[in-house]
């Protein structure tokens, strides 16, 4: 299968780092123009640099924009009025106990895991559906399934992300705009690197094998016994991108290595 994208124009929230980055990666790879976003430019400029150098004939942008508030989402979409391929891929997480998890963190985590995607496809999604083409993607998570409890707060976005792309896909059925979600669960990008720092200088394994070893512990349930890789996220995410795809829509895939124990 190849996959030919040229022509599209990609947005890609949350891309300078991680899972948005080799999703944008991807993308250009498969001959999207590409939008770069993060909140600082000197992380989007970093990120196109870097982009330049790994894919030599990408065609790129970047804003940098804090789409987790609503000025900052307006400020994308008028720098980046039209778009064929919208990745809602931002998001924020980090452990804390239902108790301790005041108001304005749980207002924080909606607004950049949950309103950003609402935001962005509120504003692209009807030009797609005019012109009869369009892919967007959530990026959701394992524990939109498996709620942890340690960050019910994040397994509450999740979750929504399972709902809006749900009905988002319902609300555009026969306008060849698809809607899915993508569920990643253990995956080894900087943030999994940076906790298992200490781990590796301490031990002396391979970061791999510390990963997988992290994962067999909070995890144990993961049928591939290992954390993902960036890349293999990001692989489901541009076949769901696709001219291939055509007939996914309302789905919600994971790519979670078997962590959620389910048939269905």
């Amino acid at each position: 299968m190849k996959i030919d994208l040229t022509g599209k124009t990609a947005l890609v929230t949350g891309s300078t780092l991680g899972i948005g980055y080799a999703i944008a990666k991807g993308l250009a790879e498969a001959g999207a123009e590409v939008v770069i976003n993060g909140r600082k430019q000197d992380a989007v400029d970093k990120a196109l640099e870097r982009l330049k150098r790994e894919v030599s004939d990408a065609r790129l942008r970047g804003v940098a924009t804090d789409v987790g508030t609503a000025e900052g989402c307006e400020a994308l979409i008028k720098a980046v009025p039209q778009v064929d391929i919208l990745i809602n891929n931002v998001g924020i997480y980090g452990p804390q106990d239902f108790f301790d998890t005041p108001d304005d963190v749980w207002q924080r985590f909606f607004d950049v895991n949950v309103m950003s995607g609402v935001r962005l496809s509120r504003a692209y999604a009807d030009e797609m559906a005019k012109r009869g083409w369009g892919r967007i993607v959530f990026i959701s998570s394992e524990s939109a399934l498996n709620i942890p409890a340690d960050m019910i707060h994040y397994g509450l976005t999740k979750t929504s992300n399972l709902s809006i792309s749900r009905g988002l896909a319902k609300r555009l059925a026969g306008t060849g705009v698809t809607v899915n979600a993508v569920l990643p669960g253990p995956t080894l990008s900087e943030g999994m690197t940076d906790m298992l720092k200490d781990e590796v200088e301490k031990t002396g394994k391979a970061l791999e094998d510390c990963a997988a070893a992290f994962v067999m512990e909070h995890r144990p349930s993961s049928i591939i016994q290992r954390a993902a890789s960036i890349e293999e996220v990001a692989n489901m995410v541009v076949y769901v991108s696709s001219k291939q795809a055509s007939a996914t829509s309302g789905a919600a895939l994971r790519v979670d290595g078997g962590v959620v124990d389910t048939i269905a």
